[in-house]
């Protein structure tokens, strides 16, 4: 492990742990939900990053740990040999044993039709859950209560952060150390060739079903982990969108790297948070992110910033100062352009704005003006088309220049790799 990423660990871990002196309670309630989220990715690269399986319902195996934890609950307590900090065990033990039955269906194909299986076992649990209100509680749901243990009443949403921050810490460890061992090494075997496994000797249908098992008991533990968080469990755990959202959190961080996805799902997140109170688009904005990460950055965000690195270790800090601050500028002008659009537009089809324009139409008067940014556009008014066209434009125009700059750079590059490679050729002909 190289010196900067302990560097960048040790600064991530120390913030974790100051976070509860620097975030107000709803957003510490918003930290915990990144760090379920974050596991919940992390549990699912091991079966899609790494053992190269696309799971399209994973949600099915964090809701079942997330009622196995919630009966757990009510059923102990939170006394005897599982008191409340170790709840999530029972979570753990739902996923495992729900995803070993799964994993050994799904796992009899491979590829899109092992992706179909995953979907339609989710989209199983997800039909019956509503109807099995003895053990899912119907639409109510089922709910529980944290109970002190410990020395603790768990009370208090800073306990409950550092519960939870614990239990992901170490879960993401676990992980981490299966990578090291002979079965996680033999995980990567079954993305790259599970042929070349199988002529080897290996039994890649148990070694498929096993990593399945294993994926699924992490995602128990972070259903466990909603449940402690929320007092509850509902059946709109097994949905469609909570599969989608542990996809896309994978992707846009980068399913290439073990982080990667933990630092996907964190920032999706948080941008969910945030976004969903500014707009009603942000599901938009999601999804173009998601568009345009696979388009430009297939390697995900941490790909790209590893990307980066590579770039700054190949040309040097100094030359790539340039081409770094043309691309984040370029970024900030055509997301402020997009952004600024899609809200102007999203306003002017909105009912409300229908509404006002039909009432101002009836009376002889012009378009209502738009509400954006603090002041009021005028629809018919060519500045404010002008702003969102003039952004796009110079973004555009900088990102062509930081194109053009990283040619420049291979340009210079290859006379001095050239020059080096024919140096010895030349001292050799002159012996």
């Amino acid at each position: 492990m190289n010196r900067h990423l302990l560097v960048a660990l040790a600064i991530a871990a120390g913030l974790l742990l100051t976070l509860p002196w620097l975030l107000s309670q709803g957003l510490l309630n918003a930290a915990i939900q990144m760090l379920i989220a974050a596991l919940f990715a992390t549990a699912y690269n091991l079966l899609c990053g790494q053992g190269g399986m696309l799971s399209f319902g994973h949600a099915a195996y964090f809701g079942v740990g997330a009622f196995g934890t919630v009966h757990a609950m009510n059923a102990l307590g939170g006394t005897g040999l599982l008191p409340t900090p170790l709840m999530p065990l029972a979570g753990a033990v739902c996923g495992l044993a729900f995803g070993a039955v799964a994993g050994w269906f799904a796992t009899q194909r491979s590829g899109t039709y092992f992706a179909m299986i995953t979907l339609a076992i989710a989209e199983l649990v997800h039909s019956l859950a509503p109807h099995l209100k003895a053990l899912f509680g119907g639409e109510a749901g089922v709910s529980t209560m944290r109970m002190p243990a410990w020395g603790l009443d768990f009370g208090s949403t800073t306990q409950v952060y550092y519960l939870t921050l614990g239990w992901v810490a170490l879960s993401v460890g676990l992980l981490w150390l299966y990578t090291r061992t002979p079965m996680g090494r033999l995980t990567y075997g079954l993305r790259e060739n599970s042929h070349r496994l199988r002529f080897l000797g290996y039994d890649v249908h148990r070694l498929g079903t096993g990593v399945f098992a294993i994926s699924a008991m992490f995602s128990g533990i972070a259903g466990g982990l909603q449940v402690l968080s929320n007092e509850s469990a509902n059946y709109v755990v097994f949905d469609p969108a909570m599969s989608a959202a542990v996809v896309l959190n994978s992707y846009i961080g980068g399913v290439k790297l073990f982080l990667g996805p933990a630092v996907g799902a964190a920032l999706m997140t948080f941008f969910g948070y945030a976004a969903s109170d500014l707009t009603q688009s942000w599901l938009l904005y999601q999804g173009t992110l998601f568009v345009l990460v696979m388009m430009f950055a297939p390697t995900g965000l941490t790909g790209l910033l590893a990307g980066v690195d590579g770039l700054r270790r190949r040309f040097g800090t100094a030359r790539m100062l340039l081409p770094l601050a043309l691309a984040l500028a370029a970024s900030a002008l055509l997301a402020s352009g997009a952004v600024f659009l899609v809200e102007l537009l999203q306003r002017l089809f909105s009912p409300d704005y229908r509404a006002l324009w039909q009432q101002k139409a009836a009376g002889g008067g012009a378009w209502p003006a738009v509400n954006l940014l603090g002041r009021g556009w005028a629809p018919g008014s060519v500045l404010t088309w002008a702003v969102p066209a003039g952004l796009l434009l110079a973004g555009g125009l900088l990102a062509w220049q930081c194109r053009r700059a990283m040619q420049a750079l291979a340009l210079q590059e290859a006379p001095e790799a050239a020059a080096t490679a024919g140096a010895p050729a030349a001292r050799e002909g002159f012996a």
